[in-house]
C-alpha cells in the first residue's frame, strides 16, 4: 500500500507551531496519538532528540548535526535506523493501536498526516531522505517575543528544579540519573535567545527556499491578524477537506491579542530596538 507524504511542521517558537498544529488537527490532519504539552508527537520528538545527540547537539545547540548530515556513511546509517523505527511496533506511540493494526507503519498512511517538532528545523534533511515528497510548514514569530518566552520558560524550570534540589540535596548523590537544573542555559539571556532564534530562522528559510512549492511559511502575527486567509492557505496546502464546523472550531482557537506581545512591555520594546538589525533580516 502506497501512503501519503507527511506534513512536517518546523520552526523554533513552540506555542506558534503548536497553534498551527492544533488548527490542522482540528481540520483533519492526523498529528499523532501520544503527544506532549506542546502538541509534539512523542515518537518523533524522541527520534529527533536521538539524532541531535548522535552529533553532540541539542535543541538549543543544533549546529553539530551538520557534521552528521555531511558524513554520508553515518547519515545512511541514521536514515536506516529511522526507517527501522518507523516500521517497528514502537510506532504505536504515534499511530495508536487502531491505526497500527490497519497500517503498521506511517509509510502506508493514506490519510492526511504529519508531525510537529522544533528540532525538525535541523533534522529535516534526514526526514526528506525518507519522505522526499513531504510538505513543510515553517511557522515563525517576532524574535523578541520568542526570546522572552524562552527566558520565562527557562526560569520556571530552574525555579522548580531548585526547589526540588533543596529538598533532596543531602541524598542527591544516591540518584542514578544525572541531575539537571534547567533545560537550557543559553536561553537564560535575551542575547542567547535571539541568537538561537536567528539560527533557526536562517535554517528554516533555507529549507523553504530549496523546497519551493513543497513549503509554506506562516508568520504567527499574520495568522492572528488575518486568520481566515491564513487558515484557508493551510487547508489548501495540506489538501484538507474540513467541515464548516471544524473550520469554525479552529478559528475559535485564535487569540488576536497575542500578536506582537512584546509591545506591552517597555523593556521588551527597548530590546526590539537593540536587536533591530537581527530582526530586520526577517521582516521585523
Amino acid at each position: 500500500m502506497k501512503g501519503r507524504s507527511p506534513i512536517i511542521v518546523i520552526g523554533m517558537h513552540r506555542s506558534g507551531t503548536s497553534l498551527v498544529t492544533r488548527l490542522l488537527e482540528t481540520m483533519g490532519l492526523f498529528v499523532g496519538s501520544k503527544k506532549e504539552g506542546n502538541h509534539e508527537a512523542v515518537f518523533f520528538q524522541k527520534l529527533n532528540e536521538w539524532i541531535l545527540q548522535q552529533s553532540g547537539g541539542a535543541w538549543d545547540h543544533p549546529q553539530p548535526v551538520k557534521h552528521l548530515l555531511s558524513n554520508q556513511e553515518i547519515r545512511a546509517l541514521v536514515v536506516d535506523y529511522l526507517r527501522l523505527m518507523l516500521n517497528s511496533p514502537r510506532v504505536i506511540s504515534y499511530l495508536g493501536l487502531k491505526n497500527y493494526l490497519r497500517y503498521r507503519t506511517p509509510f502506508r498512511l493514506d490519510i492526511p498526516w504529519g508531525w510537529k517538532d522544533p528540532r525538525n528545523t535541523f533534522t529535516l534533511p534526514l526526514w526528506l531522505d525518507l519522505f522526499p515528497d513531504a510538505k513543510i510548514i515553517h511557522v515563525y514569530r517576532h524574535g523578541v517575543d520568542v526570546a522572552n518566552s524562552l527566558m520565562m520558560r527557562q526560569d520556571k524550570i530552574l525555579q522548580n528544579h531548585l526547589r526540588k534540589y533543596k529538598r533532596i540535596r543531602v541524598i542527591i548523590w544516591m540518584l542514578a540519573k544525572r541531575w539537571r537544573f534547567t533545560d537550557t542555559v543559553r536561553c537564560s539571556s535575551s542575547e542567547g535567545g535571539i541568537a538561537l532564534w536567528e539560527e533557526y530562522m536562517k535554517e528554516a528559510q533555507s529549507h523553504v527556499k530549496d523546497l519551493g512549492s513543497h513549503a509554506l511559511e506562516i508568520k504567527f502575527e499574520e495568522l492572528l491578524e488575518e486568520p481566515r486567509r491564513v487558515v484557508r492557505a493551510l487547508i489548501d496546502f495540506c489538501q484538507l477537506s474540513p467541515q464548516p464546523k471544524q473550520i469554525q472550531k479552529a478559528m475559535s482557537m485564535i487569540d488576536q491579542r497575542r500578536a506582537y506581545a512584546y509591545k506591552s512591555s517597555p523593556h521588551l520594546v527597548h530590546l526590539a530596538q537593540v536587536f533591530k538589525p537581527k530582526l530586520q533580516q526577517f521582516g521585523y
